[in-house]
């Protein structure tokens, strides 16, 4: 995260932000406001933007991460050098729309698995350099991550079985090479479901593109046996209905891939002015 935020910084900052050089680097006060209906996300990355350019920036939360908002929640307010707050502001807005977008895109998509068994995975399918923070705002909208990277699961798709030669001898190179990690099998046909679960040993079954049938009869060999996870093509709409088949996992690439980033501002305040009220408890996405 600090790593995010340095990097942010250096690139918007360069030599030095011209325009703040021009105010009275005095003590102010500023607040950030949500401008439309969001699952909140990114807190560590606006405090850590701020507290970089001002170390004793104060920084008072009126919603906690994962809090649902309405048009016009004031979600924090500040209090640093006012230098400090004009040069961040763009950084910690940029974290704070970004994550508090993926955030709220997965709360819909859990929304609509409600009443389900089935589980909201992420993908890799992140933008690059911020898988972290972007798998951080997939849990705080309720969903659940897949692998972090191609080093914590093994994870064998077409072209990894086509290299081995076939599918049991992917699968037994797996077993023998990296015995402690989770082992994924994605099949295309019902075929290759069959030789997953001859093989055995397999922690979760991919089974990619799917039409409704071949999806049916993939739960039916599967269930009591082997965890099936669902990959390809699943919007929101379809969502509901791919997990009342009885699949165990739904993963969604849309999830950290679409984004839309959610309206936030930052305003300095007279310093004389009260300061608001906290945000109404909503509940949480979590």
């Amino acid at each position: 995260m600090a790593e995010d935020v340095a990097r942010a910084l250096a690139e918007d900052l360069g030599d030095g932000d011209v325009s703040a050089a021009l105010v009275p680097d005095r003590p102010a006060r500023a607040r950030i406001v949500c401008r439309e209906a969001a699952v909140l996300c990114g807190a560590p990355w606006v405090e850590a933007a701020f507290r970089a350019l001002d170390p004793g920036a104060r920084i008072d939360w009126h919603a906690g991460e994962g809090a649902r908002l309405q048009p016009g929640d004031v979600v924090c307010t500040l209090e640093a050098a006012c230098r400090a707050l004009l040069s961040a502001e763009r950084t910690a807005l940029n974290f704070l729309q970004l994550l508090s977008g993926t955030a709220t895109w997965t709360a819909r998509h859990v929304a609509e698995l409600e009443g389900t068994e089935a589980r909201l995975l992420d993908t890799r399918k992140t933008l690059p350099g911020l898988r972290h923070a972007q798998k951080y705002a997939v849990r705080c909208g309720g969903g659940h991550n897949h692998r972090i990277g191609l080093f914590d699961a093994v994870m064998l798709k077409e072209n990894h079985i086509a290299a081995a030669g076939s599918i049991a001898a992917a699968m037994r190179a797996a077993r023998e090479r990296f015995p402690d990690l989770p082992l994924i099998v994605e099949v295309e046909t019902l075929e290759e479901l069959d030789e997953v679960l001859a093989a055995g040993g397999c922690t979760r079954v991919l089974i990619d593109d799917f039409d409704p049938a071949m999806r049916a009869e993939a739960v039916r060999r599967c269930r009591g046996r082997q965890p099936l996870e669902v990959s390809g093509g699943v919007d929101l709409s379809a969502l509901k209905a791919v997990a009342e088949s009885g699949v165990d996992c739904i993963s969604v690439g849309a999830l950290t891939k679409h984004v839309r980033a959610i309206d936030f501002s930052m305003r300095i305040l007279d310093p004389h002015a009260p300061l608001p009220p906290p945000v109404q408890d909503r509940g949480s996405s979590r």
